[in-house]
């Protein structure tokens, strides 16, 4: 047998403990462990339309500043406005996790 084959098989056997061990402390869920931490998926729903507010609002007050130009307001709303999916997307999640 070549050393190479030696060295598969050695490989092969390690991977397979380190799979079998994976399996019994099961994977890293972290929405698990946000749910687990008493985060609710009300709050994630909150701060989605909160985000959405808060993104109209700060595009409102950055076009009404004289010295800003209105690709910097575009940038403000845009900015804030991507939080919203981020917020909807956890909502989302945590309500499969909470099983409701």
């Amino acid at each position: 047998m070549s050393s190479f084959t030696k060295d598969a098989k050695k490989f092969s056997k390690s991977a397979k403990k380190r799979a079998k061990a994976a399996q019994e402390v099961g994977p890293m869920n972290p929405i698990k462990a946000l749910s687990d931490g008493g985060f609710r998926s009300e709050w994630a729903f909150i701060g989605g339309f909160a985000s959405i507010a808060l993104s109209m609002i700060s595009w409102l007050i950055s076009r009404a500043k004289k010295d800003d130009d209105r690709a910097q307001s575009d940038r403000w709303g845009i900015f804030v406005g991507h939080w919203a999916p981020t917020f909807f997307g956890l909502g989302i999640a945590l309500r499969q996790q909470e099983g409701k």
